[in-house]
């Protein structure tokens, strides 16, 4: 049955995906299951997606309900949960003003045009190149897969769009010799997520944000992978002691319900004026409800404690691995975003994950990046570690 329903995903859908060979029915908290009714352990929530693990109740009742109201209007109407997340997003972060679309790509593209459209009201036409990092990742439209710092996803796409300008990452004086009279924004992940988990040095973002300001030029956050908790605080920008002016939010805002967003504070926001920008179904009710939810269970369950906790208990482990396994280079991340770079070809050891009923997945070629739903338990990191080490042990062998 599993293999016939693969073979006609071969045959009707995009080839745009490396596909792990299982179609998977039902989940629940961090397990899924397959079509044949093998059980798997999730450390990658549908790529930092499900941080409260699968099928979360309140998410779900507050879906369920909304449906049996109203799917969708339009944004040419308030929409009361919509005002409820924008709220709730408000009062939990530095902004004053939300926009909502469907994705990170979409937020990321709306910060970008927001950027330019503030700078082009401020200070005319010529102020519109943005600074972005080697080895980031923003997105696959155009805008920002050109504000994407990596060349193996941009190949085949040209001609990308022009005013991006990319610097090496933690490389404070490289950004100072870039910045122009043209320059409008920086925008910087925290951590470089899909780049291989690498994370930003604390005294460089300190130091940029007092540049940026200096200079009057927009800081963009991408938190697209690391909002809504996945680093042991709701933001990672918590983490250092700085704010933004406009941040991006997308993948578990709404708990694996498509939803994404902007924040920024009110003098930037204000560029947005009707007719400049909008989404279709930009937090619509349905996605506001599954925001509300998120947010809700997140900052009142312990949440954020739990994925400190249980991060540190994962990193202890991964580190005796790491003293076990000489091929095992080095193990980078923070809450419950781990990355574990090896000397050897990361994708065999991603397929016998799997084969031992394990989810993870491998960027760079040789970096795993683990990323466990956030209300994980000590029981179920012991699966992890106790099948990793058999894998290891095995790759030691080869």
């Amino acid at each position: 049955m599993q293999e016939q329903w693969i073979n006609y995903g071969k045959q009707y859908l995009a080839n745009t995906y490396n596909r792990f060979p299982i179609v998977i029915t039902k989940g629940e908290r961090c397990w899924i299951w397959d079509m044949d009714g093998r059980r798997y352990l999730d450390f990658l929530s549908g790529i930092a997606v499900c941080n409260l693990g699968h099928a979360q109740k309140d998410v779900v009742e507050s879906l369920t309900a909304q449906a049996g109201k109203l799917f969708h209007i339009s944004n040419l109407f308030y929409m009361e949960q919509q005002i409820k997340a924008a709220k709730i997003l408000v009062e939990h972060s530095f902004g004053d003003k939300v926009f909502f679309c469907n994705s990170g790509a979409e937020a990321n593209e709306a910060a970008i045009k927001l950027a330019r459209r503030y700078s082009w009201k401020k200070y005319g036409a010529d102020r519109y190149e943005i600074i972005s990092m080697e080895n980031s990742f923003h997105g696959r439209t155009l805008a920002t897969l050109s504000a994407t710092g990596q060349t193996k996803f941009q190949e085949g796409f040209s001609p990308l769009l022009s005013g991006f300008t990319y610097v090496p990452f933690n490389d404070m004086e490289s950004l100072k010799k870039t910045v122009s009279n043209k320059t409008c924004a920086v925008i910087l992940e925290l951590i470089q997520a899909e780049g291989g988990v690498y994370l930003a040095d604390k005294k460089y973002v300190r130091k940029l944000r007092e540049f940026t300001k200096e200079k009057d030029i927009l800081l963009i956050l991408d938190e697209v992978q690391t909002g809504i908790g996945r680093t042991g605080k709701l933001f990672a920008y918590e983490h250092y002691d700085i704010e933004p002016d406009i941040m991006s939010l997308a993948k578990a805002l709404g708990n694996g319900f498509p939803v994404g967003a902007i924040i920024g504070k009110d003098d930037v926001m204000q560029a947005f004026e009707p007719g400049t920008h909008a989404s279709t179904f930009g937090g619509n009710p349905l996605a506001s409800s599954a925001v509300i939810a998120t947010l809700n269970t997140i900052t009142d369950e312990n949440i954020l404690k739990n994925c400190i906790n249980l991060g540190m208990y994962l990193y202890k482990g991964l580190q005796a691995l790491k003293e076990k396994y000489p091929f095992i280079v080095e193990i980078r991340g923070i809450g419950l975003i781990w990355g574990i770079e090896l000397s050897i070809d990361g994708d065999p050891v991603v397929k016998e994950f799997l084969q031992e009923g394990v989810i993870i997945n491998c960027t760079k070629g040789n970096i795993l990046r683990l990323v466990p739903p956030l209300i994980i338990k000590n029981e179920e990191i012991d699966i992890f570690l106790e099948i990793a080490d058999r894998i290891f042990e095995r790759q030691q062998k080869k």
